[in-house]
């Protein structure tokens, strides 16, 4: 219910903006809004050839193909005069997002389709997990721990080794596998859910729990950071890990208050201090390797945990093969009736993520998160902040909203101002520090059919506000 007001008012907003700027004469047009796409010139306006300055009509008028290019340098957009059927069209940078009409053909086809694939396998192998017993037994041993986290969570329930899987897929950068086993736990914590339409407090701590991003293996971050010829692609690694996990940390402590769980439980302080062992020890581990050892051990090994946990759940599932027979099935059929479940999520969440994203693009296109991005930027500016992190604001505001806008900010912030600038590591911080807190809560919430998310969406925010925080001065230190 919180949800869907705000995406109204994002939505009536953005149509209000385009509306003005189309009576006032501003450079957005209905058709840009509508059907623009992404990294096409933006057509600004369009004139007759006698309405521009005599300079730039002589030079079209001369030039072979009756094109101009001005203002071109590495910071400013080109601005492009084109002569056409007696018109002067004028384009200035390129688009960075889509318009509403290719958002919604997009969104199918290039975010649900392949969702839904992921869905269908990894839904494929939880039928198989869940049938051969190995789910159950992951649950009995996380059980002391997830029942102080979750009170409302019973001893052994199936939820536990769901979350126990997602929380170990984001933590590897396993982002594919990562949305099947959340999508999962919130379907198993429904079925504990009182009041249907209206969040639990397992689910927002689960939820706020897995949107904090705490993430060890950067692969996709290093990647953009390689492309750009960083000096070291993976030396935002570390920065990025102590980030989301201070966001984490605030994130637990803060819904945990509001929960009011007990933190003084002894299970609890152990395996805290166990994760903040393992993080430390792995670091420490890849801290001592030299580049070429980074980048190679931080691009292989989310894959190599990933093909071990489908060949261990396939040779686990061929060994209690008796466990099927006596669920009247078979290993093959048991994964295509998990696969045909993920199919029908996949439908389910799609109404949801397609308003999301289009009010989404509406915001963007409209012009109206630019405007309130400069005016932000232009805030801190004043209050001291230095340029090269105002800079990279725009990724940190972009993120909560949508992970594709923000990617776009951040490799325009790397090519403009250099991988290895304050401004280039700070975007890469704030793209691995947090997720896309709008996207997972349409996604999460919408696959289980709630409407009232209670205090969710305000949590995730002010831990995403904590994130950007925490990176502006982890990347100050450490760069």
């Amino acid at each position: 219910m919180v949800l869907s007001r705000f995406w109204l008012v994002i939505f009536i907003s953005s149509i209000v903006f385009v509306a003005i700027s189309l009576f006032t004469g501003n450079s957005y047009s209905l058709d840009f809004v509508l059907n623009g796409k992404k990294d096409d010139p933006i057509l600004i306006s369009e004139k007759y050839i006698e309405q521009v300055p005599v300079f730039i009509k002589d030079s079209i008028k001369k030039a072979k193909d009756q094109t101009m290019i001005i203002n071109r340098d590495t910071l400013n957009a080109d601005t492009t005069y084109v002569y056409k059927n007696k018109t002067v069209k004028i384009f200035s940078g390129v688009q960075k997002s889509d318009g509403l009409l290719p958002t919604c053909k997009n969104t199918l086809v290039d975010l649900i389709l392949p969702l839904m694939a992921y869905l269908a396998f990894f839904c494929g192998l939880m039928e198989l997990l869940i049938i051969s017993g190995a789910s159950e037994k992951l649950a009995k041993v996380l059980s002391p721990v997830f029942v102080k986290v979750f009170p409302s969570v019973p001893k052994n329930h199936p939820s536990i080794s769901y979350m126990t899987l997602n929380f170990a897929a984001n933590f590897l950068g396993l982002d594919s596998a990562a949305t099947p086993f959340g999508l999962k736990a919130m379907e198993s914590l429904q079925e504990l859910n009182p009041e249907k339409d209206k969040a639990s407090d397992a689910q927002i701590m689960f939820m706020c729990l897995h949107a904090s991003g705490l993430t060890l293996i950067a692969t996709s971050i290093i990647g953009y950071r390689a492309a750009a010829n960083a000096t070291n692609p993976a030396d935002v690694m570390l920065p990025c890990i102590i980030t989301s996990f201070i966001g984490t940390i605030a994130a637990f402590l803060i819904v945990g208050i509001r929960q009011k769980i007990n933190f003084k439980s002894a299970s609890l302080v152990v395996s805290l201090m166990a994760l903040i062992a393992a993080i430390v020890g792995l670091l420490m581990y890849v801290n001592h390797l030299d580049l070429i050892g980074k980048n190679y051990f931080t691009s292989n090994l989310s894959a190599l945990i990933l093909v071990v946990i489908i060949v261990a759940t396939l040779i686990l599932s061929f060994a209690k093969e008796k466990k099927f027979i006596e669920a009247k099935t078979t290993v093959f059929e048991a994964f295509v009736s998990g696969a045909n479940n993920g199919v029908k999520t996949g439908v389910t969440i799609f109404p949801y993520v397609l308003g999301m994203l289009v009010a989404i693009s509406l915001f963007r296109n409209s012009g109206l998160f630019e405007i309130i991005s400069n005016w932000i930027s232009f805030a801190f500016s004043n209050m001291g902040v230095s340029k090269e992190i105002t800079d990279a604001l725009p990724v940190a505001l972009l993120r909560p909203f949508s992970s594709a806008g923000s990617r776009g900010f951040l490799i325009d912030s790397m090519n403009t101002f250099g991988a290895d600038s304050l401004t280039g590591r700070l975007s890469s911080i704030f793209q691995c520090s947090a997720e896309s807190t709008f996207y997972v809560i349409a996604v999460y919430f919408g696959s289980v059919n709630i409407k009232n998310t209670r205090y969710a969406l305000q949590t995730m925010l002010l831990v995403d506000l904590i994130c950007v925080i925490t990176a502006i001065f982890v990347a100050s230190w450490f760069f």
